[in-house]
């Protein structure tokens, strides 16, 4: 039999989990059963594959598949009649209303336990298997592991409700609150909308809105993706210091980075340009890349005859975001332009 760890019991709502699972997997007749459901759920160590069971028992991985799915139909359908199953259920019942009919076991152990670890969180998964009332979504690539109210919503309801959600998004465009999303899924009830989009790996949030995973907004992955959202949610530019600082404050995961690494990467990434003495703003709003005279040229080129100084000056702002003397002083020093007329400025080179 796996070695049971003494560890500190937690409790749900009173109850003992430990002595709890102790019980239960004293129901379980062989002792190979309970040998593989504690490894694979990682009851007293870590979690274990089904080759490391089979190689460890000397049976096959899929004979190891079959035995855990067995024990645990055999286990579910005992329900209420297993040891403290009742009282467990409903303790989980009880939480899972507020937090939306659903939640990731990680979400659902920070209401139960104390410390949530590792061990908390298996063992939840496991006693959350044997409830008869509640709904599991088995961890995958589309899912993280979750539990739900059954008569609310069965598994299959759950995940119907998830791609539902994930469409809407996919049709809004852009990262939304939950609230806009719920509606355009058709779900009324605002929290468990954010609940089922939380079991999704599809999905991600931050500051507040729902996207999906790949979209930097509300999943930047590195720390140019943070600059960028950074930028975009201050809409307009930013010296790279008040980048820095804006990061350090943030609600993203990692956000422990130097300025000049912040620096490094604006410089390196099209997206950003430097509109001022460190100053960035996004190209996506317009601003070009060059010097204060390459803007000029552009500028003039584009209206195709000659401008005011002013308006040369209006439409250079638009682009950098330096003082108007300095402009000027690009007219007036530069040979590539000339002046045509009184305050009026045009391309050396222009016919």
């Amino acid at each position: 039999m796996v070695e049971q760890k003494t560890v500190k019991a937690p409790e749900i709502k009173g109850l003992q989990i430990e002595p709890s699972i102790v019980d239960i997997l004293g129901t379980i007749e062989r002792e190979r059963e309970r040998e593989i459901i504690a490894r694979r759920f990682g009851l007293f160590d870590r979690k274990e594959t089904l080759e490391q069971i089979g190689e460890l028992l000397g049976i096959t991985r899929e004979r190891v598949r079959q035995l855990e799915k067995s024990v645990i139909a055999k286990l579910r359908a005992a329900g209420e009649q297993l040891p403290n199953i009742k009282e467990i259920q409903s303790a989980f019942i009880t939480e899972l209303h507020p937090l939306g009919e659903a939640a990731r076991i990680s979400d659902l152990g920070a209401k139960l336990t104390k410390e949530n670890s590792r061990l908390d969180q298996a063992r939840i998964a496991f006693l959350a298997q044997l409830c008869p009332a509640l709904a599991i979504v088995e961890d995958n690539d589309f899912y993280h592991y979750a539990v739900g109210i059954a008569a609310v919503r069965d598994e299959k309801a759950i995940k119907a409700a998830i791609s539902s959600i994930i469409e809407a998004i996919k049709k809004i465009g852009e990262p939304a609150t939950i609230d806009k999303i719920a509606a355009k899924a058709n779900i009324s009830d605002v929290k468990q909308a954010e609940a089922l989009a939380s079991i999704s790996k599809q999905l991600a949030t931050l500051n507040g809105r729902w996207g999906l995973v790949k979209w930097p907004m509300v999943n930047p992955k590195n720390i140019r993706d943070k600059i960028y959202v950074i930028l975009k949610e201050n809409g307009k530019h930013m010296h790279f210091n008040e980048i820095a600082a804006a990061i350090k404050k943030s609600e993203f995961k990692r956000k422990d980075v130097t300025t000049q690494a912040i620096h490094n990467e604006l410089i390196k990434d099209k997206r950003f340009v430097l509109i001022g003495r460190g100053i960035y703003a996004l190209n996506e709003w317009g601003y070009q890349k060059g010097t204060v005279a390459d803007i000029i040229s552009e500028v003039l080129r584009e209206a195709g005859k000659p401008l005011h100084r002013d308006e040369i000056v209006k439409r250079v702002l638009k682009s950098r975001f330096v003082k108007e003397t300095t402009i000027l002083l690009n007219l007036q020093g530069k040979p590539q332009f000339k002046r045509v007329a009184k305050a009026t400025y045009s391309l050396a080179d222009a016919e």
